[in-house]
């Protein structure tokens, strides 16, 4: 049986799932001498997030990580479901499935590590940044040519959108 294009996915989008650390931001932190850790994220990518959510689409944020100042930047972006701290991400993704009434098929998961091994295989387009872990890679059925933190989220959100039509389609299309 011959494997589908990952590009026959994109018509049946509905929901979005990103992880945060190698996904939004580019893996790396800075601590600060107070013990704080500092992460960078693309305006880009920020961009796409914020204009899924105005389109109507489910945005979903699994993570392991557990930094305040993420959750606040993502809020600002229209995003309600952030879940930070996850231990078992199916676990939260069932859970997110369950509430929404979301089917599987229906959802892009972005992931970049091996906590996002199993929870990628629960849904119907698991895709990766190009810097991805080799597990990761291996699963995916859409590698972005970009790198984490450096609009790899953009990437995928802005080709399911283009396909549905649904892209920058009411901008003003004046030249000042």
């Amino acid at each position: 049986m011959e494997e589908k294009s990952y590009k026959e996915f994109l018509q049946h989008i509905t929901t979005f799932v990103f992880d945060v650390d190698g996904v939004l931001t580019d893996g790396t932190v800075t601590v600060t001498t107070n013990g704080d850790l500092l992460r960078k994220m693309n305006i880009k990518d920020g961009f796409a997030l914020k204009t899924a959510v105005d389109k109507g689409y489910n945005v979903c944020i699994i993570s392991g990580g557990s930094n305040e100042g993420v959750r606040k930047r993502l809020r600002g972006l229209g995003i309600t479901d952030i879940h930070l701290g996850v231990q078992h991400k199916t676990d939260t993704l069932e859970e997110y499935f369950d509430i929404y009434q979301i089917k599987p098929e229906n959802v892009l998961y972005m992931g970049d590590d091996i906590p996002d091994l199993y929870v990628m295989q629960q849904v119907g387009l698991p895709t990766c940044p190009q810097d991805a872990a080799p597990e990761i890679k291996a699963i995916s059925k859409y590698i972005s040519h970009r790198k984490g933190g450096k609009g790899c989220v953009r990437d995928v959100i802005e080709q399911v959108l283009r396909v549905q039509a649904k892209w920058n389609n009411n901008l003003d299309a004046r030249v000042d």
